[in-house]
């Protein structure tokens, strides 16, 4: 059974959340003030992070801070009444993964809870045995080796830390390399689940891919494509 931890300030959103979840076969645990949350993430292993933006004690967007400190894989989804796309923005450059704004109909959280876990694929929790350098499973791109077994990920030697939602995007560029790749396929391909197009949540993501993949402006991997979306290619 999967275990999310909701960080959530309002009894009734808590009580129709963690209802709803349990009936859906996950296992639930609650915190109501942000600095209770991080405690809780950092003491217990769980398979996901609901969070709310507005909280006392700590902030969500410093909750998030806090747990990517100890904590670079466990998915972090983003609930908030404030959407704007600079708050969204923000959300997601604190280290969150997903964003939902509320009011939202439960199945569209359960979709994103299940479109997260997928992409987590058990980070972090599992004993992961490395493989040969020629395993299927290693992927190599100019400089640039990503190891799906051990989710370790080098460029010209040098070890690149990546948030959940990184890898999977840096692996689906990988596993597309010298191809343009719309904004609405990367959407369907690393989040799973309907956006709608006037989002910029690609567009967020891949910059943060490119700040730690192309340190050198002279040796960039990811290309942008204009009105067209992006490509992996060689400098």
């Amino acid at each position: 059974m999967k275990k999310i931890i909701l960080i959530e300030d309002e009894t009734s959103v808590v009580s129709f959340i963690k209802k709803g979840l349990q009936e859906s076969g996950y296992e639930v645990s609650v915190a109501f003030d942000g600095r209770t949350g991080v405690q809780l993430v950092q003491a217990n292993d769980f398979d996901l992070v609901v969070l709310d933006i507005m909280l006392p004690e700590m902030n969500g967007l410093d909750v998030c801070k806090e747990i990517r400190k100890t904590n670079q894989h466990v998915p972090i989804l983003f609930l908030t009444a404030l959407g704007t796309s600079e708050n969204i923005v923000l959300g997601l450059e604190s280290g969150g993964d997903d964003y939902l704004v509320k009011p939202f109909k439960f199945i569209e959280l359960v979709a994103r809870v299940k479109s997260l876990l997928r992409r987590s694929n058990g980070n972090g929790s599992q004993e992961i045995v490395e493989p040969e350098p020629d395993n299927e499973h290693v992927f190599q791109f100019s400089d640039l080796i990503l190891n799906d077994y051990t989710k370790k990920v080098t460029r010209a030697g040098e070890e690149i830390t990546l948030t959940s939602t990184e890898y999977k995007l840096l692996l689906y560029f990988l596993n597309n390399p010298e191809k343009v790749i719309s904004r609405a396929e990367i959407l369907d391909a690393v989040w799973g689940v309907n956006y709608e197009l006037g989002t910029n949540v690609v567009d967020v993501y891949v910059n943060y891919l490119r700040k730690k993949l192309d340190s050198q402006e002279d040796n960039k991997l990811i290309h942008t494509v204009i009105g067209m979306g992006y490509v992996m290619k060689k400098p």
